[in-house]
């Protein structure tokens, strides 16, 4: 069977973009794996099918590069763009993934993701959070994250006994400065660390604006810069947001 299909990059996160609207792709978690594996396969952080919905303007179904699901940001304004080039949507949608329906939206070339409220920020010492924003997410804050093992440290965060019973965490370790906070992130899924991730993004945008950080606030990945912006009332946060660039980066087939 020959598969077509698209690669997207979000700051660095990258995925494998399929139309599946005839829903002809044969789901397992050793044909995801290879896919995604960066040597024996294309390539990517995270493998996306585009499903028609009977209510919405379409589904989008999102593995991790092991073959898990969760929520994705990056990967949801990714499966947008594709949409677009496949005549689904134009500047705004509404579709369902992982965790429900989300609205999405292009303004001034960058995609804008709407995420879920959030009600609950756990603040479990001076340096270290807990936020879900639809993805579970530890946070580190760091003075210093240019040379800091990510993928060790992150890897023993992400295995703590007590994230056992949700199948682990993302770990996000970020550095506060003036204007804007940088962040460096190790994802579960994945197991490794990434250039970038949405839903982390969203989440040290969060910590941030309790913090003080007024909307939207900066954050600079290692793959480039995304935007979060929300209201905050109380520390109960709504109307968030997840904006940055999704480009394609070359489309081609494989036989699988």
């Amino acid at each position: 069977m020959k598969l077509q299909f698209s690669k997207y990059q979000g700051t660095g996160n990258d995925f494998i973009l399929i139309d599946d609207r005839d829903q002809s792709f044969p789901t397992n978690t050793e044909l995801i794996k290879k896919l995604c594996d960066r040597r024996f396969g294309i390539g990517a952080d995270g493998l996306i099918l585009i499903q028609d919905h009977p209510e919405l303007d379409y589904r989008m179904v999102y593995f991790n590069s092991d073959g898990s699901q969760s929520l994705c940001g990056n990967g949801s304004r990714c499966g947008f763009a594709f949409s677009q080039t496949l005549g689904i949507v134009n500047n705004a949608a509404t579709f369902e993934t992982t965790d429900g329906i989300h609205k999405i939206k292009e303004e001034n070339g960058n995609i804008h993701f709407q995420l879920f409220d959030v009600k609950e920020i756990k603040k479990l010492n001076d340096r270290e959070w807990y936020i879900n924003t639809g993805s579970p997410h530890h946070i580190v804050l760091s003075e210093d994250l240019e040379d800091l093992d990510v993928v060790g440290e992150g890897r023993k965060i992400r295995n703590r006994s007590e994230y056992s019973g949700q199948n682990g965490t993302n770990v996000n370790f970020a550095q506060l400065l003036q204007d804007r906070v940088k962040i460096r992130t190790y994802e579960r899924g994945v197991e490794d660390e990434t250039l970038s991730c949405g839903t982390g993004a969203t989440a040290v945008g969060i910590m941030a604006g309790n913090l003080g950080f007024p909307s939207p606030v900066q954050i600079q990945t290692q793959g480039g810069t995304l935007n979060v912006s929300f209201k905050n009332e109380d520390s109960i946060f709504t109307n968030i947001w997840l904006a940055g660039p999704a480009e394609k980066v070359f489309e081609g087939s494989v036989t699988i």
